[in-house]
């Protein structure tokens, strides 16, 4: 039987919530769709936050009514408080996802409160979820490195993945913001934070800022992890982690994975052409190193 790794697509949301252009909500709605057609089953949408920190999400509502509800395929949304999980549901979410920081000053400069209060914040969103059916996944920012703090303590990052995950999250993505990780601190996180947590309950989110994203992946992916995060193109990055560049290119890491063997569902060539769209959307070249080699074949 193939190994199986599952991707959690987030270009639709992590990718584009920076963008300094505003992106129509019907070209975001045509990009979930290619993206969806490509075989990726879990698509990050939006998120329901207040227009006046993230303008470019200011359509949530609309973009998550609109999306056609497919066999198989989710949709999360990310949800920073109650007032945004009680909009995602009114809009038809059935996965949110909340954040939090393995770093005190990134929890200040990103949400405006301490790592504690941050947690609190979600208690009323747990039990919300709780009683709708609603699926919470959980992210921890700043695992690797803090671009304030410099390193993080892996206890640290134990402790509050722990505490989601007790909490109620069912999945603890853990994301190196500013892309400073190497395959061996890598190691040594999940392999605390696996104290805490079930490996089978951990995702890699890791951005390729050194161009370590991959090579990352498969460091985790040797530890047990099975679901990574990924954005199409490599778009993204964090107007809280100065010189962080985006995600590792989903391309890059379906083609990393074929080679491997491992099972996706996902059709590359599909999953290419969908890049395609966004950055000509954006008037931008991808950041896929995949998409740019088939370029010019």
């Amino acid at each position: 039987m193939a190994e199986h790794v599952r991707i959690v697509e987030v270009g639709p949301r992590d990718g584009l919530q920076n963008e300094k252009q505003t992106v129509p909500a019907e070209t975001k709605i045509a990009l979930i769709g290619m993206l969806a057609d490509a075989g990726l089953k879990t698509i990050e949408a939006t998120a329901f936050v207040s227009p006046k920190w993230i303008p470019q999400m200011a359509d949530h509502a609309e973009v998550l009514r609109v999306l056609p509800r497919r066999e198989g395929v989710t949709y999360p949304v990310l949800t920073p408080n109650l007032k945004g999980f009680e909009a995602a549901v009114a809009a038809g979410a059935t996965e949110v996802a909340v954040f939090a920081a393995a770093s005190e000053t990134f929890s200040q400069k990103n949400i405006n409160c301490s790592i504690a209060e941050s947690l609190e914040r979600f208690t009323p969103v747990f039990a919300a979820a709780h009683a709708a059916h609603v699926r919470v996944r959980g992210y921890v920012s700043c695992v690797l490195g803090c671009p304030y703090e410099g390193a993080v303590d892996p206890e640290r990052v134990a402790d509050v993945a722990g505490k989601l995950f007790d909490a109620g999250c069912y999945e603890i993505s853990l994301g190196d913001t500013i892309g400073v990780g190497t395959p061996k601190r890598t190691r040594e996180v999940i392999g605390r934070v696996s104290e805490r947590v079930p490996v089978a309950s951990l995702a890699g989110h890791f951005h390729d800022t050194y161009g370590q994203g991959l090579v990352n992946i498969y460091a985790a992916k040797e530890m047990g992890v099975r679901v990574f995060d990924a954005s199409v193109s490599g778009l993204g990055g964090c107007p809280y982690a100065p010189g962080a560049a985006g995600n590792v290119a989903t391309e890059d890491l379906v083609y990393m994975l074929n080679g491997m063997g491992v099972e996706t569902g996902v059709d590359l060539d599909r999953l290419i052409a969908a890049g395609a769209f966004i950055c000509g959307k954006l008037g931008r070249q991808t950041q896929s190193r995949v998409a740019k080699a088939r370029e010019k074949r």
